[in-house]
């Protein structure tokens, strides 16, 4: 059949029954055309309307719903589906004597009717890049993938007129769509008679008259599998698609589409002479739908309905945060702090975009500073497992150009165009980048505009655009001596700009410390992973797996929770108390809080609450980010500061009540729940200050009053 052919050597071979007979064809356009004019949904009828609507923008096209057309005629829906290159130009038609309809009575005697471009749009599940075969030439065919390259836009003719130069006759040559190419006749009709001057027509005697020609525009993309359909150790896949008329310049490079076209083979010679029946394939798309958010990658029909049951009573689960938790990277030891800052960055807050076209960025960046051999890479390697959409490169490979967006000589045409890399790769999810520190600084530079305002400005080759790249950063790096040196101060130690540090919302230091007892549990936990192949079974009670996990953070990612007015002058209070502890610290020399702070706290808090799939940020979450990120600065103070005092949390707890008394006045008591709520904002938890209460309760300092409300210093304490 035709059908199955389509677009292959065409011109060279003839076929003796080419396509549907007339009887057919007239029957497939009065149901299109039915289908047309008489769908309805309710009281309206949406093609006629949006016909109507579309042509009067001087917009000649009709998106039609695949859905809506199986409803009205499953059989005409199968048959476009089979062999969708005959009726494709049989659907315009009747798109067309639609519209004609139409004008009846408003246009003039003469004057032209518009094609009408039909374009399809279609729910069903896309197909794998790896899973297109044989069997699907030449039928329509729905794939997903993310834009690396698009051609700047060209003309393709459909008709051209030809004109020989010996007689002057005229004929048209059609020309098929796509990237199929026509072949010219070699001899005119005339070439048995003679002209005027008594010469006959030669050989190829014809040349193009362009002016009475049809063009439509024509632009071509290069898309790539997503990341995360990619097998461990695969290359990924790539496909040309071809779009035309008013699907052109719609998508840009680094959009995740779902594109519905023809699967057609490329009318192109092959390069080698003993493959010369080999052709390459391409898409030949009649509808383009562009995906957004990281939600969107997997649809609601990835999820069955016992598996959303089972998110929303996980969301329930008092002990969530915990569980989370233990969840990352199990097989790791320790490192509790880190793993409950890693679920919030899979997480993330919500994106906000203001009136005056300013952005907000969601996403969390977490930097892990530390010696050798404290599973920095490992970390690393679980996040980039666990999260929906990840891309895990190392910084000494990288270049700027690889981590953001490089442009590109296409070979055959000669021009530029944009290839989105890593960042651009990775938009809606996450960026693992090892061994950051062994970046040279004019590539790390390159992401300083990623990690703040999420694009990718590019101005080269006469090429100026602006890319999304809307992922987070999670980097680990060594420190700048190899290991951490505790006789020289921070900022010595990690050596990055300050510029590149304030974009991160955590940083973390992690320390090889000579410890007997932990060394011993270590070295129990990395003994039993190797005897057993998983961690201790106390670490594994109702851990979720990756995979899991995944699909929880995709379902969790549909939520936008919100700060509600009743916590900005809590968190407004807690963002000052971190202003006034830092001037007063010892270790304002190195490192400072500025505006991003506050910002990194609403982040943190924001994907708390997502964690439990609330629309509304608590006080609890609000709490818990900022012992989040008094942990992350304690673990560079408690190195900068352990010369000077020991860390104590029990000493501190009693600092923070000494000076509310200070405060009070001589003789007044001290609110118990006002301790509670200072303590917490220094990251401290309850237990710890219960057990502070009652140390100095025994030791006589304090007494406690009303239910233990009330603490009451038995000596003033000194000023």
């Amino acid at each position: 059949h035709q059908a199955r052919m389509s677009g292959y050597d065409e011109g060279r071979i003839s076929f003796s029954e080419q396509g549907l007979n007339r009887e057919d064809q007239h029957r497939s356009e009065t149901d299109f055309s039915d289908f047309v004019r008489k769908f309805q949904q309710g009281e309206v009828f949406p093609y006629r309307e949006q016909l109507r609507k579309n042509t009067a923008m001087s917009e000649f096209r009709l998106e039609v719903n695949m859905d809506h057309l199986q409803t009205y005629n499953s059989e005409i829906h199968d048959e476009l589906r089979e062999n969708p290159a005959e009726l494709m130009p049989l659907f315009e038609r009747a798109a067309k004597q639609v519209y004609a309809g139409m004008l009846v009575g408003e246009r003039k005697e003469l004057e032209e009717i518009s094609d009408i471009q039909v374009i399809l749009t279609s729910s069903a599940n896309p197909t794998g890049m790896r899973e297109l075969a044989a069997k699907d030439y030449s039928k329509l065919t729905t794939i997903q993938g993310i834009v690396i390259s698009a051609s700047k836009p060209k003309v393709k003719a459909t008709r051209i007129q030809l004109k020989c130069k010996s007689c002057n006759s005229t004929k048209y040559v059609n020309v098929k769509p796509g990237l199929s190419s026509c072949t010219f006749p070699r001899t005119c009709e005339g070439s048995g008679t003679e002209n005027a001057a008594g010469q006959r027509c030669p050989l190829d005697p014809f040349q193009v008259i362009a002016e009475n020609s049809s063009f439509v525009d024509l632009q071509t993309l290069k898309i790539q599998e997503l990341p995360e359909k990619v097998p461990t150790g695969e290359m990924p896949r790539h496909m040309t698609l071809t779009l035309d008329r008013f699907l052109v310049g719609k998508v840009m490079p680094g959009a995740v589409i779902s594109a519905a076209g023809i699967f057609t083979i490329l009318n192109q010679k092959p390069k080698m002479a003993s493959a010369a029946s080999v052709r390459l394939p391409y898409l030949r798309v009649l509808g383009i739908t562009e995906v957004t958010g990281v939600g969107g990658r997997m649809t609601d029909s990835d999820f069955s309905p016992e598996e959303e049951t089972k998110f929303r009573q996980m969301a329930a689960m008092p002990d969530l945060h915990d569980k989370m938790r233990r969840s990352m990277a199990p097989s790791i030891f320790g490192h509790d702090m880190i793993k409950k800052a890693l679920a919030c960055q899979l997480m993330g807050g919500s994106r906000k975009a203001l009136p005056d076209g300013a952005r907000l960025r969601g996403d969390i960046n977490v930097l892990l500073l530390g010696d050798p051999s404290t599973a920095k890479s490992q970390l690393l390697k679980f996040i980039e497992k666990a999260a929906p959409i990840s891309v895990y490169t190392s910084g000494k490979g990288s270049s700027a150009a690889g981590l953001t967006a490089t442009v590109v000589k296409d070979g055959q045409t000669g021009e530029f165009f944009l290839e989105g890399g890593a960042m651009v790769l990775a938009d809606g999810g996450v960026v693992c980048i090892d061994e950051f520190d062994k970046m040279e600084d004019a590539d790390r530079t390159a992401i300083h505009e990623v990690m703040e305002q999420q694009t990718v400005s590019i101005a080269k080759a006469g090429i100026t655009t602006s890319l999304n790249a809307r992922s987070s950063v999670l980097a680990a790096a060594n420190p700048q001596y190899g290991r951490y040196n505790p006789r020289r101060s921070p900022s010595e130690n990690i050596n990055l700009p300050q510029a590149l540090l304030s974009r991160f919302d955590i940083l973390f230091l992690l320390m090889d410390k000579v410890n007997s007892d932990s060394d011993f549990n270590l070295a129990k936990h990395v003994c039993h992973v190797h005897q057993y192949n998983n961690a201790p079974s106390v670490d594994m009670d109702e851990v979720f797996d990756a995979q899991f996990l995944r699909a929880y953070i995709a379902q969790a990612h549909r939520y936008q929770p919100y700060v509600p007015a009743s916590l900005s002058e809590y968190i407004t209070g807690a963002y000052i108390s971190m202003r006034c502890d830092e001037e007063e610290s010892a270790s304002r020399d190195y490192f400072f809080t500025t505006a991003r702070t506050l910002l990194s706290i609403l982040r943190l808090s924001q994907s708390l609450a997502r964690l439990r799939f609330a629309k509304e940020v608590e006080q609890g979450d609000v709490d818990e980010s900022i012992r989040l990120m008094y942990e992350s600065k304690r673990s560079l103070f408690d190195e900068a500061e352990a010369t000077q005092r020991a860390y104590d949390p029990l000493s501190i707890i009693f600092e923070i009540a000494k000076n509310l008394a200070l405060q009070q006045g001589e003789g007044q008591p001290v609110r118990v729940a006002d301790v509670e709520q200072r303590a917490v904002m220094k990251g401290f938890k309850k237990t710890q200050l219960m057990q502070c209460l009652e140390n100095y309760k025994a030791l006589s300092v304090w007494q406690l009053e009303q239910n233990d409300t009330l603490i009451r210093f038995i000596d003033a304490p000194d000023a």
